[in-house]
């Protein structure tokens, strides 16, 4: 009988947020997605054992976890809004931190996380009337409101699944105001408790074979791009690239980012990731010879990159209709024939990403479902679809209601109980010999990512050219200073470190006015600040350059940022 196979990937990823020489958590996300996301979505699997999805951790956010984790058992907090969580006298802290608290106790969808608390909404309202008169009125905030305000935003960012199943909080949400110092210590032990669970969560779903776990090179670098600037004209012939012709030494560069990946990820699961997601779904040929050459099974990209990779090898054949090219898997001609590549379904993983957060769960979830079973009918009677969906497992969740509780939950109801949509993975669908007669063979494969099928996103503007120029000359100093002999074994492995996290892809996606310039000012801070701290590693002064703001983003716009459709 024929059947649909359903792949649903949720991508888990917060770039680097640590300051390695102060090695502070320069911001929150990575503890605050945990206590709210990760959480939540291991919960609605668990609840439903019998849906199946693939979980793609970046060894950078499980690094990043850990180190939480590490953080509440011997209880040196490294993080500055956690630590004023559980600081006994908030009336006597420092007007720098009141001002650092009330820059991140509001950072949130308003409609979804703010308006639905009362007592939470009246603390924005009396710090909007008051700071309006200026900073120094700020100092007149008890410390009774301060703990208040602290509360109330870790209550907005925990997840669904605990406020409905845990009695402490339960309790905190119906006092809702004049919190205790136990009430604000109770509530940093749980949030250090969620956070020390999840990998031990997620790793016995995958030991009952629910889930598939796959990983990303280690610190989420836009690889083709760093192997070669030029591959972006596969899809943008006339783009503007960075004065560098090329970023030094970088297949050398992926090919550690990969390694370390595989390597992390079988310390911590027992097993090697059979598949490869690659940071923005970006990929080249380039790239799939450095994956199969480490033994990947499988990797996966946006439709978009299909779409481009079609036009390139038949120009003169129409592509309106996706039932007839996106629901099968391929493989790309020449080395990296060995890797199965699936394009993820660019229409239905935006409805989640963007759109499904302004319907009623239930309504959602049969949208999505009727959507599946017209591509059932509409493909060939002798083709068993697969349909890959793929999107951040984190950031679409601050758009719902309830962090996308009802959705999730009626969505895998709906598909554990459908009479021929299967839930599969991407390890047990290749597992099947039957299926490898659905794999077509790609002639050529032009580079791109999920996001418009380009990388327009990381390279091409002024900024974001100016970035990886700034990216290039620093690892020119690297390799000079690496081959002179001049740093110990630690100093070199510090070094190494630095540099990776410089390389991640997510400086490169703020930088632009499009982007709100509050996130763009975080993140160009800290991009910037890396590579300061690698020049100090290798005992180099800073370029001046650096010293300046390479974006300054819009003021205008309201847009997180942190996701981008893919068309």
């Amino acid at each position: 009988m024929k059947q649909l196979n359903l792949v649903v990937l949720w991508h888990m990823h917060q770039p680097d947020y640590r300051d390695y020489v102060t090695k502070e958590f320069v911001l929150p996300w990575v503890y605050l997605h945990a206590i709210k996301d990760y959480t939540d979505m291991a919960y609605h699997l668990e609840t439903h054992p019998k849906t199946k999805a693939v979980i793609n951790f970046v060894p950078v956010l499980l690094d990043q976890l850990e180190d939480f984790t590490e953080q509440f058992s011997i209880g040196q907090i490294r993080s500055p809004l956690l630590r004023l969580l559980a600081a006994p006298e908030l009336e006597h802290i420092t007007m720098q931190d009141r001002l650092y608290l009330f820059d991140s106790c509001f950072l949130s969808n308003h409609e979804t996380m703010l308006k639905p608390y009362p007592a939470y909404k009246r603390l924005h309202e009396l710090y909007s009337t008051l700071s309006q008169r200026g900073e120094r009125e700020l100092i007149y905030f008890s410390g009774q409101y301060l703990a208040d305000l602290l509360v109330w935003y870790h209550l907005a960012w925990m997840g669904e699944s605990v406020r409905r199943h845990n009695q402490f909080v339960m309790q905190l949400m119906a006092q809702s105001e004049g919190f205790s110092h136990a009430d604000r210590l109770q509530l940093f032990d749980l949030i250090g408790e969620l956070i020390g669970n999840l990998i031990p969560r997620y790793r016995k779903l995958s030991e009952s074979g629910q889930i598939e776990l796959s990983t990303t090179p280690h610190y989420h670098p836009l690889a083709p791009l760093m192997i070669d600037f030029s591959s972006a004209r596969d899809s943008q012939p006339d783009v503007t690239l960075p004065a560098h012709d090329i970023y030094p030494g970088g297949r050398g560069r992926v090919a550690f980012h990969l390694s370390s990946a595989i390597t992390s990820h079988t310390q911590r699961f027992n097993e090697k990731p059979c598949g490869i997601w690659p940071a923005e779904g970006s990929l080249s040929t380039a790239l799939l010879k450095i994956l199969a050459e480490q033994n990947c099974h499988w990797s996966a990209s946006g439709e978009g990159v299909l779409v481009n990779s079609l036009r390139t090898a038949y120009p003169d054949t129409s592509l309106l209709d996706r039932n007839s090219y996106l629901y099968r898997p391929y493989r790309i001609a020449g080395e990296a024939e060995q890797v199965t590549c699936f394009f993820r379904d660019d229409h239905l993983s935006d409805l989640i990403g963007f759109e499904y957060s302004k319907w009623f769960g239930r309504d959602a979830a049969e949208n999505f479902v009727q959507s599946l079973e017209r591509i059932y009918h509409n493909t060939p009677a002798e083709q068993n679809p697969v349909v890959s969906i793929i999107l951040d497992g984190e950031n679409a969740w601050e758009s719902y209601p309830y962090n996308g509780f009802y959705f999730l939950d009626d969505l895998y109801s709906l598909l554990d109980n459908h009479p021929f949509i299967r839930t599969t993975t991407y390890r047990d669908y290749t597992a099947h010999a039957e299926n490898s007669e659905n794999i077509t063979t790609l002639p050529t494969l032009a580079a791109g990512s999920w996001v418009y099928g380009t990388f327009s996103t990381w390279i091409g503007d002024k900024e974001k050219n100016c970035a990886w120029d700034m990216l290039c000359a620093a690892k020119n100093s690297f390799d000079l200073v690496m081959q002179s002999g001049q740093l110990t074994d630690e100093e070199k492995i510090l070094a190494n470190r630095q540099l990776a996290s410089c390389e991640s892809s997510d400086w490169f996606w703020w930088f632009g006015d499009y982007n709100p310039a509050h996130s763009v000012a975080s993140f160009d801070q800290l991009f910037r600040k890396n590579l300061i701290n690698l020049y100090h590693l290798l005992k180099l002064p800073a370029p001046a350059a650096i010293l300046e703001p390479i974006s300054k983003g819009n003021e205008q716009t309201e847009e997180s940022g942190a996701m981008r459709r893919s068309s």
